[in-house]
């Protein structure tokens, strides 16, 4: 279906032909003519489907209506709340975007920066807030936000916020809300604890589910490659050495690892940066901006922006850690294939992370295939024991050496001739003393 084939005003018309949209996604045409009539809606969309405009379009056309005396303060008539930075400052900026030719205000607030500038625009005024739940309590505890005018209510990505525990948050926020509102849901998959919150917030929803989250991207091509974990790094400079991969983002389990990566590739001549929750604001939005405007060819980050990038024409998304929730593997190579675009998702896998390769194919109800033009095949096939194992051994030795236990007199062959005479020789006093030292250490580990 054809954007001019909704009943929109011509404001919102002309600005969704200036962005370069023409026709609906799938979500789109069957939410949009349901919230343009005020009901609640539900929405079941994996990331990429377009829900952001689903939502925006219906309520700015919706604001466009109301009058507002020249001299009346503006009241906040739209709330959004969504888990990340990053997701509310792209679903702020769409609101720009689509409202260009309209005269209503559009603020994001979210935490870790200074609250003033936030403040100051509150203070004078606003149409639409988009906001992180934090940041939101905070300001409503300080009397800068009031919602008791809302009319319209969006609960963006809400698996998402029950993954990062921000449910009790999300319901101190509805204890604030008008009773009477327009409200929408959408959540990539459904827990039982988002569906008992919907059926709370929401009055006879219209319910939509599009392509859920099982279901990949059937425009991406997913690919894995077996690869020791000591050489996960050289195989991904060995597929960035490709030109062809233009744009590539690189998923990384931890912080720390992320840091890694861009030091390992910065080496190389690469130009890389990343992203994650140690990242200051600042430095994660430049990061982000210049990944946009090509100024960096490659952002590795954590699965805290799984689900807020949204980045045009993006080629490759790569899995340097295969994620522990097969659920996440979906939003991550989602990054990629938005719009109906092709995109390329290459995951690298360990011996030890085939458990975590079969969770994902199972959930996808597919196997990914393997691509076997590697330089640095998969060898080491023994899972590595954990730091605690490891050191069983040498203290399990520091115990069979103590005279008192009589273990190194039944193994002399294992201890040299020297050593053995030593410890048969050590004063009585002297091997009481080490004793409980030994124990004391054992213990201790």
């Amino acid at each position: 279906m054809r954007i001019d084939g909704l009943n929109l005003i011509e404001p919102i018309q002309k600005a969704l032909k200036s962005e370069g949209y023409t026709k609906l996604t799938p979500i789109q045409e069957k939410a949009i003519p349901h919230l343009l009539e005020g009901h609640d809606l539900l929405g079941c969309a994996q990331t990429g489907t377009g829900k952001t405009a689903a939502f925006a379009i219906p309520i700015l056309q919706g604001l466009s209506y109301e009058k507002r005396a020249a001299q009346e303060k503006r009241q906040i008539k739209a709330l959004i709340v969504a888990p990340t930075r990053e997701l509310a400052i792209q679903i702020g900026e769409n609101f720009k975007a689509y409202g260009a030719n309209l005269s209503l205000k559009t603020l994001v607030i979210f935490g870790g920066v200074s609250q003033h500038p936030q403040t100051k625009d509150l203070v004078r005024g606003i149409d639409i807030l988009v906001a992180t739940p934090g940041r939101l309590l905070d300001l409503i505890k300080q009397k800068f936000i009031n919602l008791k005018q809302v009319e319209y209510f969006v609960l963006d990505e809400a698996d998402m916020m029950l993954d990062m525990g921000m449910i009790k948050d999300v319901r101190k926020i509805i204890t604030y809300l008008p009773k009477k509102r327009q409200t929408m849901c959408f959540s990539a998959t459904m827990p039982d604890e988002i569906a008992k919150l919907t059926n709370v917030i929401l009055k006879n929803p219209v319910k939509i589910e599009i392509t859920p989250v099982a279901s990949t991207v059937d425009t991406i091509k997913q690919e894995v490659y077996f690869v020791d974990k000591v050489n996960k790094v050289k195989m991904l400079i060995s597929i960035l050495k490709d030109k062809t991969v233009e744009s590539a983002l690189v998923f990384s389990r931890t912080k720390h690892g992320a840091n890694k990566i861009v030091q390992s590739l910065e080496k190389e001549g690469f130009s890389a940066q990343a992203i994650h929750g140690n990242k200051s604001q600042n430095a994660r939005q430049l990061a982000l901006s210049n990944f946009k405007k090509r100024k960096t060819r490659i952002l590795v980050a954590t699965d805290i922006a799984a689900r807020g990038l949204d980045i045009d024409e993006l080629s490759h998304v790569i899995n340097f850690d295969l994620p522990e929730v097969p659920e996440t593997y979906v939003h991550r190579i989602g990054r990629t294939g938005r719009a109906g675009l092709g995109g390329i998702a290459i995951s690298f896998c360990d011996y030890e992370e085939k458990p975590l390769l079969r969770d994902i194919q199972k959930l996808i109800g597919k196997t990914i295939p393997e691509n076997t033009h590697n330089p640095y095949p998969l060898k080491d096939t023994n899972i590595k024991p954990k730091e605690r194992s490891s050191r069983r051994p040498s203290n399990s030795k520091s115990k069979n050496s103590r005279p008192s236990s009589g273990k190194s007199k039944k193994n002399p062959e294992k201890v040299g001739k020297i050593r053995r005479e030593r410890l048969e020789n050590q004063p009585e006093k002297s091997a009481k003393k080490n004793s409980p030292r030994k124990k004391s250490n054992f213990k201790e580990r």
